[in-house]
């Protein structure tokens, strides 16, 4: 349970968030149990979860990576905690079947910060949650402006997080103690967060919110490949023709296999920068691409052929790739003026309208209606014979519950305004 003293009121704490508590945060320099050592054996598994299973309550969970250094966004460590109990911590990549974790974490309600990031290489390991609380979108929902974890410990809770090592190789071995304490520490109160944002929530009319925000995410946890992925290359802009694009979008894939056979992030291993450059060069032989800066390094010199082999290809190619691929969804802002000025009057004042309602309930208007769902419903103008049709086509655009009760009062005067029978 915890002590009042370290809670406030709803109403106080969206007020004064980013003001200085009256009493000074407490820092926490380890667990209060200590820091057990990492799991790495079947047994050490089974005794863990014996000591779990022998509590109640939300199990929280996180994750540490090592983005930025190795290939995709494995699990390197897995933490567990539950009140009244020291933390888990698990070794992922160590022979372990996680089969019996699963089954233990299925039925519990997970706690996460930012669960979006830990869920993909959680269900990677075939470890996939029915009941979450997200407690960064918490946060957001209830108002504050500062919403990463250390942030709403010490405004909720009264203490201060180090956040020392979220970037360190955590695919190192053995892990030093210092990063196992800085790991351990990010769940020892984050079930302690979730009830003191539960409390904040529900004073504040917004518990039923977050729980249908929870809902969605475990629904659509399912991560799509992006189309084109090598189409987000960081100045791609500079290049000028598709033949130019071509040898980028074979240079971006040979950097990804090499990367994932070297097991090193693909940026790490070659700049975007590099990839750029060789495709508005289109180097034909291998002193002229060691000129270019990034392909010099001993692992990429001795691997030079194969990017050669890559522009290549380009020359053989009788269709190069387009300039850009159809859109999905509706054309940019500024293509509306001609193509439809009411949509383009409707979003200018739906947006007005829907800004107006996220000051006034103290929630992001990102997450009271996404971008990209009010850019559809304006695009889309859906026929406004009943009241009915803008709600369905909100619902078919996947807002939840909540969304549509708070929009619909707000933007259903705006769509009859601009409607034309």
């Amino acid at each position: 349970m915890l002590d009042e003293f370290r809670i406030r009121t709803a109403a106080d704490s969206c007020a004064k968030d980013s003001c200085p508590s009256s009493t000074a945060p407490i820092l926490l320099e380890a667990p209060a149990s200590g820091v057990p050592p990492v799991i790495t054996t079947q047994l050490g598994l089974t005794r863990a979860l014996e000591r779990l299973k022998a509590l109640t309550g939300p199990v929280a969970i996180d994750t540490e990576r090592a983005s930025g250094i190795r290939y995709g966004q494995r699990a390197f460590l897995i933490q567990l905690k539950r009140a009244g109990t020291a933390p888990v911590l698990i070794d992922p990549i160590a022979s372990i079947d996680l089969e019996p974790l699963y089954q233990f974490l299925a039925p519990q309600e997970w706690v996460l910060h930012a669960a979006t990031q830990d869920l993909p290489c959680l269900r990677e390991l075939e470890l996939i949650p029915r009941r979450i609380f997200d407690t960064e979108l918490a946060s957001r929902l209830a108002g504050y402006q500062k919403v990463g974890l250390a942030s709403m410990v010490e405004q909720l809770l009264g203490y201060t997080l180090k956040k020392e090592y979220s970037s360190v190789d955590w695919s190192s071995r053995p892990l030093p103690k210092e990063w196992l304490v800085y790991a351990a520490l990010d769940v020892e109160v984050l079930v302690d967060l979730r009830d003191a944002l539960e409390e904040v929530l529900r004073e504040q009319g917004k518990l039923q919110y977050a729980l249908e925000e929870f809902d969605y995410i475990v629904r659509t946890n399912h991560p799509q490949k992006p189309r084109d992925p090598w189409r987000k290359t960081k100045g791609i802009h500079e290049l000028s023709t598709r033949a130019q694009l071509t040898v980028l979008r074979n240079l971006w894939y040979e950097r990804e296999h090499l990367a994932e056979c070297k097991d090193i992030a693909a940026k790490r291993l070659l700049p975007d920068a590099s990839l750029v450059q060789a495709a508005l060069e289109t180097p034909r032989t291998v002193p002229q691409l060691l000129k270019i800066p990034g392909f010099q390094t001993r692992a990429l010199a001795r691997e030079a052929p194969r990017w050669i082999r890559a522009i290549a290809r380009v020359r053989q190619e009788k269709d190069y790739v387009p300039f850009t691929i159809p859109s999905q969804g509706p054309p940019p802002l500024k293509s509306w003026e001609c193509r439809r000025p009411l949509s383009l009057a409707l979003i200018q004042e739906a947006k007005i309208a829907v800004n107006q309602l996220s000051e006034d309930i103290k929630i992001p208007h990102n997450n009271i209606l996404t971008p990209d769902t009010l850019r559809r419903v304006c695009w889309n103008l859906p026929d406004m014979s009943s009241p009915e049709s803008l709600e369905n086509e909100l619902i078919a655009l996947d807002a939840r519950p909540w969304q549509v009760q708070l929009t619909m009062p707000v933007l259903l005067p705006l769509f009859e305004k601009f409607h034309t029978p």
